[in-house]
């Protein structure tokens, strides 16, 4: 068998790039992108406009290089959030001409919001199409319900079926996406994220960190962390009402939620129970103040309804706080339970009191958690070795190797799909 061809110059569509960071695809890309430059390739990194984030910027990252083209920002203001997304990719195509830049390898897009954009570049420049798919609507809503929903859905089977391959960041995702988009498992590759662990390493001082520490607890108070955006999916809810059982068992924790989004029901939730004192809402922690805050934890629960991955439980891992998570999604392959660290039943208060009790009381079991989850975080989540999977999903891409499969049943899905990709006979066709 001939060894799958080798890419040299990359195109990567993202819409979020440091500084600009909403979620997880952020890093991400940003890590992959520094990685992939690392094994010598040369990539191109496609995203939004950032205030004070320059339109060209070139990161060190040899052999190989990694540039970050960034869109102007739009001269209108959008609709709503999907004209938004719309006008972002013209945005960016916008970029990619003013550039002048067409010699790539392969074009690869991270999610739906850049999905247009990357079919373009896909035809336009006849290059094959790689998509990650980070999440789909379908997990984050339990179903979809509206019409924008819908039209997301859509977009997410309109990507994926243009795709050649579609990369997922865990097996649960894998079955996500086979199920709720109809994608073909010969489309489909695993590849986890990864972290560099040097990102939540802190260098801080004793005495710095415990004036960081004060920010949030009393000298004496153990420090129960939440980081991650403030979704109804990411459990927040949860968390506040286990809060009584574990207050209970320990009166000295207290509850520091870390991340950006919308806090006013949550901290209304926390109010109705008495817990403003035991409760702190920190709002969105900046990349240079992550690390001490893991530094200060005494445990990291993330009670999630809804995880494909779980990049924060590898952050906490790494930076050895001991791990409490609910078990469905990504959890239950990133974490081995009281091994690299606990879980428990998802949207289950009683269930994650429970495990935050026993991290708090078992100094021996957190001790151990710590210690195994720093080993696994250099074996399984090495930038490099996922650069490499990566690769090799490119050059299946660039090869056109796909293995035979069934006629494939024609997906369901939202409303602006056309004709012309359902054929009669319940079969998918590519035209």
């Amino acid at each position: 068998m001939s060894r799958a061809p080798r890419p040299r110059r990359i195109l990567m569509l993202s819409w979020e790039f440091p500084p600009r960071i909403v979620g997880g695809i952020a890093r991400h890309v940003d890590e992959l992108g520094r990685a992939l430059a690392g094994a010598g390739l040369e990539v191109d990194v496609l995203t939004a406009h950032h205030p004070g984030a320059p339109e060209r910027e070139e990161i060190a990252a040899r052999p190989g290089r990694l540039r970050v083209l960034r869109a102007r920002p739009s001269p209108i203001h959008a609709l709503d959030f999907v004209c938004e997304i719309h006008q972002l990719g013209f945005g960016l195509l916008e970029r990619l001409l003013a550039e002048g830049e067409t010699s790539y390898d392969l074009v690869h897009a991270h999610d739906w919001l850049v999905a247009f954009a990357g079919r373009t570049l896909k035809e336009g420049l006849a290059l094959p199409l790689v998509a990650t798919m980070h999440a789909t609507e379908t997990g984050r809503c339990e179903g979809i319900h509206t019409p924008t929903q819908h039209y997301i859905h859509s977009a997410e089977w309109l990507l994926t079926y243009d795709a050649w391959r579609v990369i997922c960041c865990s097996k649960a995702m894998a079955n996500e996406v086979m199920g709720a988009l109809r994608v073909p498992p010969d489309k489909v590759r695993v590849v986890p994220n990864g972290l560099n662990p040097e990102r939540v390493r802190c260098g801080d001082s004793p005495t710095e960190l415990a004036a960081f520490r004060e920010r949030w607890a009393a000298k004496k108070e153990r420090i129960v962390l939440f980081v991650g955006r403030l979704a109804r999916e990411k459990g927040v809810e949860v968390l506040i009402d286990a809060v009584p059982e574990v207050v209970a068992a320990h009166p000295e924790a207290k509850f520091v939620i870390a991340g950006g989004g919308e806090s006013g029901h949550l901290r209304g939730r926390a109010a109705a129970k008495g817990l403003e004192h035991k409760v702190v809402f920190t709002g969105f922690v900046p990349e240079e103040d992550l690390a001490r805050t893991y530094a200060v934890a005494d445990v990291a629960v993330f009670p999630s309804l809804y995880e494909p991955f779980g990049i924060v439980a590898l952050e906490a891992m790494a930076a050895g706080v001991p791990v409490v998570s609910s078990d469905i999604g990504g959890f239950r392959e990133v974490i081995r339970h009281d091994v690299t660290g606990i879980h428990t039943w998802a949207n289950n208060p009683h269930s994650l009191a429970a495990g935050i009790i026993r991290a708090l009381s078992e100094r021996g079991l957190a001790a151990r958690l710590r210690r195994r989850a720093r080993e696994e975080i250099g074996r399984r989540y090495d930038w490099g070795g996922i650069a490499e999977q990566t690769v090799e999903v490119y050059g299946e891409a660039l090869g056109g190797r796909c293995e035979a499969a069934a006629p494939r049943e024609a997906p369901v899905v939202g409303p602006g799909v056309r004709p012309r990709y359902l054929a009669a006979g319940n079969t998918v066709t590519r035209s």
